[in-house]
């Protein structure tokens, strides 16, 4: 895999999962390493004239007005370091902190943070040679950057803290030496410019949005296989009554459904439907498509703030000025996921409707009760829409928005938050249930299919044999929890998706 080439600009989403996921390697442009080395050498001036510079020689939050000596320049950055590493519990995936390390990489590539460059370069080697800090996964507030988690990547800059290589977990001086990385230390500004920014919920919401988009992709294969088991009528997915109400995500989604099903009897007519059906079967191209939006947005978004300066103070050479403002904030990134994460709850509940009507045999156009031949013997998949309204039910508490959930910190210095990690965290929450929920309703549409004898469209066909591969027809009854355990797995591996789009296209 040919190494990214890091410049401050154009880090997409897919750029962050494969270097976070499957490790690519990484390289920084030259001309963003010649900006790193033009500030850095601004704000060293600065330091021997002895300009007040946040962070630099003055403490920092509520002590922001403390003027630090010549002394305490150099130690503060070690004791910045120290006392923000304040997370708890159990370790942040590696991916998280390998997305993180990245989106700071690339601030630091503007040229408008004022580290050394030696600072850069060691993150760089750390990802390309494996060391991964040991993060705890909690303690951000979201503002002021995501200063706790920041922190422990920041400790294995002083040869301290721990790390994974080769997966063992290290303490950070014999994790870099193993890697033979040389440990830089941290010099004025250095350490403030490493944690000083929302790098880990960022990252986060980027690696949510890569999921995200193929999960509602999923959605409209599974509406696609339910809505045949159902007899639908297909009128409503006519992209024309979607195009003259003008939401792309809604013409998206129709069209991704009628190619789902194109060259089977119901797209053929040949299957008699009612003249109108119920919205769970109607709307679905209005609901996934307003999903889509959402999702589209919230990318935008976190696009931007991968691109941007999300740091304090920053810097501007060109003018010979330092700016102390609030770009480590992080609700122009919480509050966009905060509605991310509700379109994934609301499709799921969607699905869990559609699920119910091949359960329900007065909702069902003739299919058995609980999609069982034995009823009374049998109860089929009766229980399995517990465990997807359960599941649901914990999506509609997560869905919560935390970014209106601040709490004051630092003696009210810091006084409004955005919480942004706790939407980070829970979106992931959201998303595992979401697979869980969604591989229900392919469970009990292949179910309903094999109860059906007229042919179904190829997209629906190739999603139901992958299934098959997976789970049986369900002709007694067993116990179903390693069946909806697999079907959890086998949506989050995409491998449905990825078997349907060889077949008919991509479902974009």
């Amino acid at each position: 895999m040919l190494p990214y080439i890091i410049t401050g600009y154009e880090l997409r989403i897919e750029d962050v999962a494969e270097v976070a996921r499957q490790n690519r390697p990484v390289e920084l442009a030259p001309e963003a390493l010649e900006r790193i080395k033009v500030c850095r050498k601004m704000v060293e001036r600065k330091i021997l004239a002895r300009e007040i510079m946040y962070g630099i020689n003055t403490g920092i939050g509520e002590f922001s007005e403390t003027i630090l000596n010549d002394d305490q320049v150099k130690d503060f950055q070690k004791y910045l370091i120290y006392n923000h590493a304040a997370g708890i519990g159990y370790p942040a995936p590696l991916e998280y902190v390998r997305g993180a390390m990245l989106g700071r990489i690339n601030v630091h590539a503007k040229g408008r943070s004022g580290i050394r460059p030696e600072i850069t370069l060691t993150l760089i080697e750390m990802l390309n040679k494996g060391v991964t800090p040991f993060v705890c996964q909690k303690g951000s507030v979201g503002a002021s950057g995501d200063l706790a988690p920041m922190a422990q990547i920041a400790l294995l800059l002083m040869g301290e803290g721990e790390a994974y290589y080769k997966g063992e977990l290290l303490n950070g001086s014999e994790a870099m030496k193993r890697a033979g990385i040389v440990v830089p230390g941290l010099e004025a500004r250095d350490g403030l410019g490493t944690i000083n920014g929302s790098n880990v919920l960022t990252a986060m919401s980027a690696l949510f949005i890569y999921d995200a988009e193929r999960f509602l992709k999923q959605t409209e294969i599974a509406a696609a296989m339910s809505l045949e088991a159902l007899k639908a009528n297909m009128g409503p997915y006519n992209e024309k009554i979607h195009e003259v109400r003008g939401f792309k995500g809604a013409v998206r989604s129709a069209k991704a459904i009628q190619k789902m099903i194109s060259g089977g009897d119901l797209a053929e007519k040949r299957v008699k439907s009612k003249v109108q059906d119920a919205y769970s079967m109607r709307s679905t191209p209005q609901v996934i498509g307003a999903a889509h939006d959402a999702i589209a947005y919230a990318r935008s978004q976190v696009e931007i703030e991968l691109n941007g300066v999300g740091d304090n103070p920053i810097f501007f050479p060109e003018e010979d000025l330092q700016l102390s403002g609030a770009n480590f904030q992080g609700t122009p990134v919480s509050l966009p996921m905060d509605m991310a994460g509700a379109a994934i709850t609301m499709v799921c509940v969607l699905s869990e409707r559609r699920m119910n009507r091949l359960n329900n045999p007065a909702l069902s156009a003739g299919l058995p009760a609980f999609l069982t031949k034995g009823a009374g013997m049998f109860s089929g998949l009766m229980l399995s829409q517990y465990t997807a309204d359960m599941q649901i039910t914990e999506q509609r508490i997560l869905s919560a928005p935390a970014s209106i959930m601040s709490i004051p910190a630092a003696a009210d210095q810091e006084d409004f938050v955005s919480m942004g990690m706790n939407t980070a965290i829970k979106n992931f929450q959201i998303m595992d249930n979401a697979y869980g929920i969604l591989g229900i309703e392919y469970m009990a549409a292949a179910q309903a299919l094999d109860f059906r004898e007229y042919k179904f469209g190829a997209g629906v066909s190739k999603a139901k044999e992958v299934i098959r591969k997976y789970v049986d027809f369900l002709d007694i009854d067993r116990p179903l929890y390693k069946d909806h355990t697999v079907m959890q797995e086998l949506v989050k591996s995409c491998e449905i998706l990825n078997e349907v789009e060889i077949l008919i296209g991509k479902l974009d």
